[in-house]
């Protein structure tokens, strides 16, 4: 961003004041810096050559490269972690799975090295420290180079095949196949400023994940380091570098329903939400007081349009100082929350983890006592710029730090608040120029370990979220915990959603949020979405429509806008606009069940909600780069409209038969269809041999069976998941089985666990009579 435009947007957000401040912290950050240059490229050399290898009691196997050596460990038939060590080893923040059941291995020695087979992977290591993962039968799916150090520093590359695809690497704005040559994406997580478009080079939330997809099959590596790194990529190679940390990375081999069901094995799969944070949540910055809450709620119920959750920004807050309410603009949270909630809408509350710099400020006062915030390397407290001014930050790393910080959110679960919105915690900072976060240098407490910032930076937001999902299970105990977070890494869905941040309001902008979209899906972040409309600028009332569209098929389905634009509320908009967007909502309403019923399998099979189109057809390469569309579960299939004027579109239809939501049209074949896309819809398929479970117009629950087309016999298998909506209580799952058997078609229905059976009605789609 030009540094004129950077000044004018501090001066319109913050103030002219609190903008020349940022001169001031950016000083500060400067003096306190330490990010260690680079060596030169001279310095970095691989390992000596290994001539043994030897078991270890615990079943990793070991090479000794002369002073270096690599660990192997087999966690899974398909999955193996690898150690290079010397190196500051990981405190396991981002692992779940720490105990595994043995793997049988056979090892087996060769003129070039060693060759590690299980029933799933085979591992080929040269005695130069090369390596190369092929599958049982011998087929090659990734080769990469010996690595290479240099002081702290790790340079880690692999080769990548003519057709290869690289996807992952979190929240990347980059398109979704991410190896382009020339392509850098940054591992290091930071506020982009004012708003982001394609290909913006910050990122708000980093994994270092990625998957390779190629004719021979496909593959995930994660990097568990969170030392600043950058992935690069070049005619085909990639390169992942880090600068600090040991080199300890997981290789799994699979289709990639099984990749990502194994690594969210691995790092910990995202909990069953409490199925209100499933619907439509209504924000924007600039709701100031109770009387705009209770004005936002009432048209939604004048135009009956449902709405699941109100968010509150900074505006909430006494001073923007963290876990307080203002006492003139919200005088009775309690009763506002009460007041929602018998019109079935939650209020969710921002928090951002500066807190301000006030000897008068009881949280402040406490923090310095309790000695949890994040100390400069002389041991006094350090204080960047944000909203409230000058604030402390916690050290998340340190667990008294997360109870402490903890602690507080009674102050607010205690007035009705149902979920928090942890913004700001990349962390960012303000600064006049440079990074807007905290100096590498800062110390951090990890579990008593002692590091800094160039460690703790990444892992910030993790561990902020951690506490807050802890606090909920421990002060709430009966309701499941509710947390979004702008910002994260490896095994942030553990503990909260994510939304994209302050996007831009385009149409370029809105193509490239389902690439995103689907690149969190495949990190292992299943619950996304983006500011409806782009968080800057004012959408034209198309643009608005069309992304309400895509986003009523994303998991986070919010309106969000900065301060100072016109409200954007539906009734704000001509007439046939606001029909059309309470179509959408509407029918993101009325498919709860179903989203419902994703939700569960993401706990309990570690499934992705949204997927890409190469998902069940990775051997069609014609699925390989579609960006525009996406499939919803295993039943749903999605085209948005994403340019202006778009009123049809070519849709790539996978194998399997598949019929028009709308019309009902059966789509036998796969290929490309051109499709109507009017302005009262979007393209929008179920799979043939699908149990679709809705809520009817009449509020009972109904079930739509899209029968198999002619020829295809084999059974078809829907699930339906019920409770009662939030907490842990009994639970029923049903499942529903349709097989055709010549011009007939059967249901079996069959069902588990004690939660009652609703009313079901069932109409059976794509059987004459």
């Amino acid at each position: 961003m030009p540094p004129l435009r950077k000044f004018i947007d501090a001066v319109r957000f913050i103030g002219l004041l609190p903008t020349l401040r940022t001169v001031r912290y950016a000083l500060l950050r400067d003096a306190l810096e330490g990010a260690p240059a680079s060596p030169p490229e001279a310095d970095f050399r691989p390992p000596e050559s290994a001539q043994s290898i030897r078991r270890r009691e615990t079943g990793e196997y070991e090479i000794a490269f002369g002073a270096r050596r690599l660990g192997i460990a087999f966690l899974a038939p398909e999955m193996a972690r690898l150690t290079w060590q010397p190196g500051r080893m990981p405190l396991p923040y981002a692992i779940a799975g720490e105990k595994w059941p043995p793997v049988e291995v056979e090892m087996e020695e060769t003129a070039e090295g060693w060759q590690l087979r299980t029933a799933a992977l085979e591992v080929r290591i040269s005695r130069k420290g090369a390596l190369s993962l092929h599958t049982p039968q011998g087929t090659l799916l990734r080769r990469e180079e010996p690595p290479r150090f240099a002081q702290e520093h790790i340079r880690h590359a692999a080769r990548l095949r003519p057709e290869e695809r690289i996807y992952g690497l979190g929240e990347s704005a980059a398109p979704l196949a991410r190896n382009a040559p020339g392509r850098r994406i940054r591992l290091w997580n930071l506020d982009p400023g004012g708003s982001y478009g394609p290909d913006s080079p910050a990122i708000y939330l980093n994994i270092p994940l990625y998957l390779g997809l190629h004719r021979g099959g496909s593959y995930l590596v994660f990097y568990e380091n969170a030392f600043e790194g950058e992935v690069t990529f070049t005619e085909g190679r990639v390169e992942t570098a880090f600068t600090g940390g040991a080199l300890r990375y997981y290789l799994i081999a699979g289709e990639p329903r099984r990749l990502l069901a194994r690594y969210t094995e691995l790092t910990g799969r995202p909990p069953l939400p409490p199925r209100w944070a499933l619907g439509y949540h209504q924000s924007r910055w600039g709701y100031k007081d109770e009387a705009d809450i209770r004005e936002v709620a009432a048209g939604f119920a004048e135009y009956d349009i449902p709405l699941s959750a109100i968010h509150l920004d900074i505006d909430y807050m006494d001073g923007y100082r963290v876990f307080t309410v203002h006492p003139q603009r919200f005088p009775d949270l309690p009763a506002l929350a009460e007041e929602m909630q018998a019109q079935g809408i939650r209020l969710v509350t921002i928090l951002d983890p500066g807190v301000k710099a006030d000897s008068q400020y009881t949280v402040a006062r406490s923090g310095l006592e309790e000695g949890v915030f994040c100390a400069q390397p002389d041991g006094r407290p350090h204080k960047g710029l944000v909203w409230p001014g000058w604030c402390y930050f916690p050290d998340f790393t340190a667990p008294k730090t997360r109870r402490w910080w903890g602690s507080f959110y009674p102050r607010l679960l205690d007035q009705g608040i149902s979920g928090f919105w942890h913004d700001m915690n990349e962390p960012a900072a303000f600064a006049a120029w440079g990074e807007a976060t905290l100096p590498r240098t800062l110390r951090h407490d990890f579990e008593g370990r002692g590091g800094t910032h160039r460690e703790g930076h990444n892992l910030y937001a993790l561990l902020m979220n951690r506490a807050g999902f802890e606090a909920q299970r421990l002060y709430r105990p009966e309701k499941r915990p509710w947390n979004l977070t702008r910002s994260g890494w490896a095994g942030v869905q553990r503990y909260a959603w994510h939304w994209t941040g302050d996007v831009e309001s385009s149409w370029p902008a809105l193509r490239r949020t389902v690439a995103i979209l689907l690149n969190l899906s495949l990190s292992g972040i299943y619950y996304s979405g983006s500011d409806i409309g782009g968080f800057s600028g004012h959408p034209d009332p198309e643009l608005y429509l069309r992304w309400f569209q895509m986003a009523a098929f994303t998991p986070f389905f919010r309106l969000h806008s900065a301060t100072g634009l016109p409200p954007r509320e539906p009734w704000r908009f001509d007439h046939r606009t606001r029909e059309r967007v309470r179509a959408a909502i509407r029918l993101r309403d009325r498919l709860l069940p179903y989203w419902y019923t994703l939700a569960w399998q993401a706990a309990e099979d570690g499934l992705p909600l949204l997927r890409p189109l190469f998902w069940d057809w990775p051997d069609n390469p014609d699925s390989w780069d579609v960006d525009d569309a996406f499939l919803l579960g295993d039943s749903l299939l999605v085209a948005p409209i994403l340019e202006e004027g778009g009123r049809a579109r070519d849709v790539l239809l996978p194998p399997g038969g598949w019929y028009d939501f709308w019309e009902e049209r059966v789509y036998p074949a796969p290929g490309p269809e051109r499709i109507a896309a009017p302005l009262e819809r979007i393209p929008l398929f179920v799979r043939a041999g699908s149990a679709l479970p809705l809520r009817s117009e009449n509020g009972l629950l109904e079930v739509r069976l899209y029968a198999p087309l002619p020829g295809d016999e084999r059974p078809h298998t829907s699930h339906l998941y019920l409770d009662a909506g939030d907490g842990y209580g009994p639970s029923r799952l049903e499942t529903f089985i349709l097989q055709r058997r010549g011009e007939t078609v059967h249901l079996t229905r069959q069902h588990a666990r004690e939660f009652p059976a609703p009313e079901m009605i069932f109409r059976i789609i794509g059987v004459a009579g």
